[in-house]
């Protein structure tokens, strides 16, 4: 088929698109990911002999015949998007005609402090450190698991979240309930770097260029992951025997599975810990711009979510049932 040959340049043309422009590389992912799906959709044609007519029907069918959900479509139609003015440079004069499946808001499952110490009691060793560092930092999975240890201050009692959402960094606070078992834990991380490194191995991936800047950073030890990997890999450009950060399976399989012994009937997730850290301080009486800094969140907006969250079942008012004197 004519696509095929095509669709290699095409495919890495849109990497390149997105690579330029600092989206994540979950992002670019995405995105490559939806390209291939819209162009079997319209039956293997490149993207250039087809137009509005095919794109608000891609659309539509994301809704009416797969059922996805609304932001499910809204990426997809995104990454089509983008395919058509970043990458084929179409003015795209004719988005009007899309059809957009309505975007539903809805409140976060928040456990209550008694639930996150029933979970994390429920488990132990790395995974209960990296499960308190969640609810405790308000970081979200992946940030947790790129930190490195140059990004952990044990003296003022911060970490430093990089490249967060939207390629941002930030600050969040270090539980001091968990220093002492975190230090142990890096001391544990530093033993086995060394052993790494006089194997002739020990390095650890960097971003953008400061591999070929910092010529001996990848050994060093304050550019190792807080959370590596059990074992190591071969890079295939550098030929390096890498160590990778701990995969977000391990941690997530480890929830779910604490959850389930906790006894906690409420839907438990790794981000569901981010959720409780902010309702749980909102609670506490923090204001909502100290809150949306923990965060990271770019619109306060975002962060306001909670008080709604705070406010469900009826925190301060008292139901007109309780009234009633029936049976007393």
């Amino acid at each position: 088929m004519d696509s095929v040959s095509k669709a290699p340049k095409l495919l890495t043309l849109v990497r390149e698109a997105v690579r330029v422009r600092g989206y994540s590389p979950r992002t670019e992912k995405a995105y490559v990911g939806w390209v291939i799906r819209y162009v079997k959709f319209c039956n293997g044609r490149h993207p250039r002999e087809c137009g509005p007519r095919e794109v608000q029907a891609f659309a539509t069918s994301l809704v009416s015949v797969r059922n996805v959900a609304s932001a499910t479509q809204h990426q997809a139609v995104s990454a089509v998007l983008f395919l058509y003015r970043n990458v084929l440079s179409d003015p795209m004069g004719w988005t009007d005609g899309i059809v957009w499946a309505k975007r539903t808001r809805r409140l976060p499952t928040v456990l209550s402090v008694a639930e996150v110490a029933r979970v994390v009691a429920a488990m132990d060793g790395q995974e209960q450190l990296m499960v308190r560092l969640l609810y405790g930092t308000g970081m979200r999975l992946l940030e947790l698991l790129r930190l490195r240890v140059k990004d952990v201050d044990f003296e003022n009692g911060s970490i430093l979240v990089r490249c967060g959402k939207g390629q941002k960094d930030r600050v969040t606070v270090l539980p001091s309930s968990v220093r002492t078992e975190l230090e142990t834990h890096l001391a544990g991380v530093r033993r086995l770097h060394e052993r790494d490194v006089g194997r002739g191995s020990g390095y650890v991936e960097l971003p953008h260029a400061l591999g070929r800047k910092l010529l001996g950073a990848p050994r060093d030890w304050p550019w190792q992951w807080v959370f590596p990997a059990r074992r190591q890999y071969r890079d295939a450009a550098s030929g390096q025997i890498r160590r990778h950060h701990l995969h977000e399976s391990v941690l997530q399989r480890a929830v779910t599975s604490a959850a389930r012994r906790s006894g906690v009937t409420k839907r438990v997730t790794c981000h569901g810990f981010r959720h409780a850290f902010a309702t749980h301080l909102l609670a506490d009486g923090y204001d909502i711009r100290t809150i949306q800094e923990l965060l990271g969140h770019s619109d306060v907006s975002t962060t306001m979510i909670y008080t709604h969250v705070l406010n469900k079942g009826g925190r301060g008012v008292r139901s007109p049932a309780d009234m009633l004197e029936v049976g007393r």
